[in-house]
């Protein structure tokens, strides 16, 4: 089975439909949302309905901190644009996307994978994988062999020997990663909506479950018209122009 692992789609409609497009295109079978629907981008209620929908079908989904935000409230260390988007955000969306958002799982687990938005050692906190460090203590903390994790825009892919030492590489997109059941596997596809690595073209991970292989994807968009939808929400311009330049 083929697995499309999409993470931070942050309400850019283009950039989620040319995703999932592009899954299709590659023969994806079904789906894991890793969290992170809303904020900064100007369509979430497009882009939360069609992560319902797919959930009725069969995807797997779980909570990010910005969901976690629109649903209840917007944390203390929120920044102050983040927190202006959720505020809008809230406003945008009907009674059953909000509740959506709220009864979504922190993690969700199909067998040797395990799906969490920041990391697996202490999902509510909404910790950052910045390094081996914190890949490690995710990795320690649970029984699965391969975590699918967002929150942290770059893509990246750690992994974790049997006699504890960690590694980690940038993988190149369209080169399949095969992940040796030797060693596990902590992986960070990029954000859908808003990469932050200097390439404004949407990420994404495609897992093949029977080759036991992952690729990374890079899709090009219309990043001109999501950037534009932004400007005309009146939401903070600095947001359009990070789509522009992938920061």
């Amino acid at each position: 089975m083929k697995i499309a692992v999409v993470t931070d789609l942050h309400a850019n409609r283009e950039a989620v439909q040319a995703v999932l497009d592009h899954a299709q295109a590659q023969g994806a079978e079904r789906h894991a949302f890793v969290g992170d629907f809303v904020g900064y981008g100007a369509d979430p209620a497009w882009v939360v309905e069609k992560v319902r929908e797919m959930v009725r079908g069969g995807a797997w989904a779980v909570q990010g901190n910005h969901d976690e935000a629109v649903a209840h409230a917007p944390g203390p260390n929120m920044r102050p644009d983040a927190r202006r988007v959720v505020e809008w955000t809230q406003a945008q969306l009907n009674a059953a996307q909000r509740d959506f958002l709220a009864s979504l799982p922190l993690t969700q687990e199909c067998g040797e994978l395990l799906f969490v938005h920041a990391n697996a050692a202490e999902p509510a906190a909404w910790g950052y994988v910045h390094g081996r460090v914190e890949a490690a203590q995710s990795l320690q903390a649970t029984g699965q062999r391969i975590t699918f994790c967002g929150h942290m825009h770059e893509p990246r892919l750690y992994h974790l020997s049997a006699v504890g030492k960690t590694g980690d590489f940038m993988p190149v997109p369209g080169v399949p990663i095969p992940l040796l059941a030797s060693r596990r596997w902590l992986a960070i596809p990029g954000s859908s909506g808003q990469p932050r690595d200097g390439d404004p073209a949407a990420c994404y991970a495609l897992y093949d479950t029977a080759r036991s292989e992952l690729t990374y994807w890079r899709v090009p968009y219309d990043v001109e018209r999501a950037a534009a939808k932004i400007r005309a929400a009146d939401l903070p311009p600095v947001l359009a122009s990070r789509l522009l330049d992938g920061h």
